[in-house]
């Protein structure tokens, strides 16, 4: 998988986080602001219904002033109801201190509770975009990694078969463990080979010329299943014998007319094979200098030895 999608990948996750912690603070605001908003609601209608009280009684103690002021008689109650709506109205004017804004503060709880739930649907909206692009980008690293494995695992077996005839090699996805042997996250590459007339053996075990021949049989299996112009090895045959390094010979070979390979090598087996041979010399003067010679393959033998 290529690493331009996993830190697509990466920043999706991260993303998501933030939106859904962003979201959780949203629906906590919300609740309270829901919360105030009805509170205000209920104590606005209360009010409301105690100033038409209040008013309903006022009006009607004024009417039995007017009365009692226009027909006056012995032992009316003209005191007791001026009074009355002098309470009334002082009391009219004491709700009225209570919240004069409580409307207006309500209307404004409402206007902020809707903008919040427009955030939170923009808010589920683009988290549910973030986990399909996630879940698109988990997909097609997991395709491409597939993808990549089974065409490495092909070209192994193929090369496996030049650098050890008679036996055969492969690749096997494996799940590494931790220092305390539990499974960790991601997969590893287990590479087996079976040399001629031994048991499949994990790279490790095999012998040091072995190891040489596992390593470079993985390396062209990658060169092949994600081709370039040239290839550039140092030395990678530097622990094989003759017999080996002829394998190794026959490899480059098979596959010079596909790329370019740049072998850096002290084995004259190596150096017969070339088209072109590049070596540092040192000058009388104690100079060192780079010297190059375009052998034909007849001449490449006798040049090496």
């Amino acid at each position: 998988f290529e690493a331009p999608l996993r830190a697509r990948v990466d920043a999706g996750a991260t993303r998501t986080g933030e939106l859904g912690a962003a979201l959780r603070e949203l629906g906590a605001g919300e609740v309270e602001l829901r919360q105030r908003a009805e509170e205000a609601a209920q104590r606005a209608t209360e009010i409301e219904i105690e100033l038409t009280r209040i008013e309903g009684d006022a009006a009607d103690a004024r009417r039995r002033l007017a009365e009692a002021a226009a027909e006056p008689a012995e032992g009316d109650d003209r005191g007791e109801l001026a009074a009355r709506v002098e309470r009334l109205e002082a009391r009219r004017i004491q709700l009225g201190q209570v919240n004069p804004l409580a409307k207006e503060e309500y209307d404004a709880e409402k206007e902020r509770l809707e903008e919040l739930e427009t955030q939170r649907e923009d808010l589920e909206r683009s988290l549910k975009e973030l986990d399909a692009l996630r879940t698109e980008l988990a997909e097609t690293v997991e395709r491409r990694f597939t993808e990549t494995f089974d065409a490495v695992a092909a070209h192994f077996e193929e090369v496996a078969t030049t650098l050890f005839p008679g036996g055969e090699g492969r690749l096997r996805l494996v799940e590494p463990a931790d220092d305390e042997g539990e499974p960790s996250l991601g997969l590893g590459i287990e590479v087996e080979l079976r040399p001629a007339g031994k048991k499949i053996t994990r790279l490790g075990m095999l012998s040091g010329g072995e190891k040489a021949l596992g390593a470079i049989s993985f390396l062209f299996a990658l060169f092949l299943a994600k081709p370039c112009p040239f290839y550039l090895l140092d030395e990678v045959e530097a622990a094989l014998d003759d017999a080996n390094i002829g394998r190794f010979v026959e490899l480059l070979r098979r596959y010079a007319d596909r790329a370019q390979f740049v072998v850096i090598t002290h084995q004259k087996r190596t150096m017969e094979a070339a088209d072109v041979l590049y070596g540092v010399t040192m000058g009388g003067d104690g100079v060192s200098q780079i010297v190059s010679r375009r052998l034909p393959r007849e001449d490449a033998a006798a040049v090496a030895g």
